[in-house]
């Protein structure tokens, strides 16, 4: 029978825990972890990424605030704001929300973000510290796919994983962190372009997917008993939802959810999990620096 790896109840159980610790840093050092999320542009997924990752911070006992610029700005005037937030004492993490207007340099940008404030884990500094395997911030959403398997039991020790997408984001950090001291998986990284990917995700008792490809997979792909944690984000033009569309996965859940032994919904399953993440971060980052 196959469970589902429930991302929001993960997610809102660790919160739980989170707001406790917060309170009590708050209490007993006097510090209250801040957020700021930085926003170029009018990008209406944005905004709404934004608006949620603020709200729970909020709900949490967070301090967050969120810097608005045109998408005009320049990379100079980025740049300082960067700074201000970086010398901020109140701010504890630093992210700022891609895309990125294309005028303006993604790298470079985020390189502007002091490492000990980057809750994103995606400086080239923390990337490096990842890949050495020492610690850092790690990026939200592998940080919260391998939390989920954790949560439910699943070991990733000699086991067969196959990573579809080659992102900066997910996929190559999550390949990372599987091949860890830690995790001590046996790892495969696909992609839109692997030939045979059939051939290959049959072989594995895990497949982490974040490929941005909707139903890029289905049960022609896997295995009976499979692990999958798809984390993939899609929309799909769908008559009967409220605004024409469907949010779903790289998988074919309605099928794939048939023989996989444990599966991540979409949505409800890795989403609210990298947001909680973003939120363990922050308060990790604050207690870091209260520590000196």
């Amino acid at each position: 029978m196959t469970e589902i790896l429930d991302g929001k109840k993960t997610a809102e159980e660790i919160q739980e825990g989170l707001a406790e610790r917060i309170e009590r840093l708050q209490t007993e050092k006097g510090i209250r972890p801040g957020l700021a999320v930085v926003l170029v542009g009018e990008d209406p997924a944005s905004a709404i990424y934004v608006r949620m990752k603020s709200k729970r911070a909020a709900k949490l006992g967070m301090h967050s605030e969120v810097l608005k610029f045109p998408a005009t700005t320049t990379k100079d005037e980025l740049h300082k704001a960067i700074d201000g937030l970086n010398l901020n004492s109140d701010i504890h993490g630093i992210l700022v929300q891609l895309p990125l207007p294309d005028h303006l340099d993604p790298h470079e940008t985020i390189d502007w973000i002091m490492p000990a404030k980057d809750v994103d884990g995606l400086t080239a500094i923390s990337q490096g510290l990842l890949y050495r395997g020492q610690p850092c911030l790690a990026p939200c959403t592998p940080k919260g796919m391998l939390r989920l398997l954790d949560v439910y039991g699943i070991t990733t020790e000699g086991k067969n994983v196959v990573v579809v997408g080659r992102s900066e984001l997910v996929g190559r950090p999550l390949a990372v962190m599987l091949s860890s001291r830690k995790r001590n998986a046996t790892v495969t990284v696909a992609h839109t372009r692997t030939r045979n990917l059939g051939e290959i995700t049959k072989k594995a008792d895990i497949v982490a997917i974040a490929a941005g490809k909707a139903h890029m997979l289905n049960a022609s792909h896997f295995s009976e008993g499979v692990v999958v944690i798809d984390a993939g984000t899609n929309t799909i033009p769908c008559p009967e939802a409220k605004n024409g569309q469907k949010l779903v996965g790289d998988v074919d859940y309605e099928s794939v959810s048939k023989l996989a032994s444990y599966i991540t919904p979409v949505p409800g399953g890795v989403g609210p999990m990298t947001v909680c993440m973003l939120l363990e971060n922050t308060f990790e980052a604050a207690l870091m620096a209260s520590e000196g």
